[in-house]
């Protein structure tokens, strides 16, 4: 079983990746979060599945948590595609919880390099401390993997964070949707930084701004996008139906929509939940979003549905402002229509995140009913 609370000294990363070798080397390993409900999920106590290297929570986002069943060749063909993308095997800075998949493949892509990985201390994420690890790190290439809320830490910070982070020659950024205006905000910094679209299922990214690794094959079906590949789970703990339901013949289905562009790339459009039927009308939160984010004075949005006795579902955004927004409302409405216009638009500091960096939904519609 694989410790996950890491209190920063050299014995306990010693202690985690003898425990990834382990698990590469036959498994299995389990990694269990402190939450009841996705503990019990993994039911670490029993025997794991045949071929299983890690269980890994999934962190429940849109229903019940899952236990994810990865075998040794799934992470290890993760990581060496995810090495041939970016210019080789180098030297990793952990930067994200190591129950995660992000975090839990910085170890296997080190373990494979025969590097040492440096190691993120303290509680929470500061820019200083990403610093100091950053500078612990010996040789290049240098590679670390964050999710959009530690890249805008890093890139508000202007100091120590930022210029440490210039020194990476990718970093790779997952877990949530990096926005147009992140990517610009990155590239005007001289901050290198490669947009990653994966889950627990596929080994963590498998889609590297928009173009899938080596031995991936990604297909659209309807607007549904399907994986297929080494890098796949072989199914979630103990749930044998929902295991067929989603995997087969060699593929898994996701629950995010998209398209595939003429030269190949593919664009993720969000979630098949997250269209809200507002007047008989449907509507995708994830375009709402994108308009909102894309207005000058915005940072980052969240869109989502609340009942409503008119409507069915009204349509009501938590908006992150930077600086002044303007008439978003009108702004949404001249690019979207009536129907995709927030009723309501409310804003706040920052949104809720739960997991690896996740936007928590259900907080912001518990806000904004």
């Amino acid at each position: 079983m694989l410790p996950v609370h890491l209190d920063g000294s050299p014995e306990a990363l010693e202690t985690l990746k003898r425990a990834v070798a382990d698990a590469l080397g036959g498994g299995p390993a389990v990694l269990p979060f402190t939450d009841p409900a996705l503990r019990d999920a993994m039911a670490p106590a029993e025997p794991a599945e045949p071929g299983t290297a890690v269980v890994i929570a999934t962190s429940g986002s849109t229903g019940a948590p899952k236990g994810v069943l990865l075998s040794a060749r799934a992470l290890t063909a993760s990581a060496e595609a995810t090495h041939a993308r970016l210019g080789g095997p180098g030297h990793w800075l952990l930067a994200t919880p190591a129950h995660y998949i992000g975090g839990l493949q910085v170890l296997v892509r080190s373990l494979l390099a025969g590097t040492t990985p440096a190691l993120l201390t303290g509680t929470g994420f500061r820019p200083a401390d990403f610093a100091a690890a950053a500078a612990t790190l010996a040789g290049s290439p240098r590679y670390t993997a964050l999710v959009p809320t530690q890249l805008v830490r890093l890139l508000d910070d202007g100091g120590a964070g930022l210029a440490a982070a210039k020194t990476f020659d990718a970093i790779v950024v997952g877990a949530a949707a990096t926005s147009a205006g992140l990517r610009e905000r990155a590239a005007d910094a001289g901050v290198r930084i490669v947009p990653a679209y994966g889950m627990s299922e596929t080994a963590s990214g498998c889609v590297y701004d928009g173009v899938p690794l080596d031995g991936v094959r990604v297909d659209v079906a309807g607007d549904r996008i399907r994986i297929a590949g080494d890098v796949l789970a072989h199914g979630y703990r103990r749930q044998p139906e929902l295991t067929a339901e989603a995997f087969s013949a060699g593929w898994f289905t996701t629950s995010d929509r998209g398209i595939r562009h003429d030269d190949g790339r593919i664009e993720v459009l969000g979630r098949a939940d997250d269209m809200i039927n507002t007047g008989g009308v449907k509507v995708s939160a994830n375009a709402i979003e994108r308009c909102l984010c894309a207005q000058p004075g915005v940072r980052d949005a969240c869109v989502v549905g609340v009942p409503d006795p008119e409507w069915g579902e009204a349509v009501v955004a938590l908006v992150v402002p930077d600086g002044e927004p303007g008439d978003l409302r009108a702004a949404v409405r001249a690019e979207l229509g009536a129907a995709a216009t927030p009723k309501r638009i409310e804003f706040a500091p920052e949104l809720p995140l739960r997991g690896p960096g996740k936007i928590d939904r259900t907080a912001v519609k518990a806000r904004l009913r």
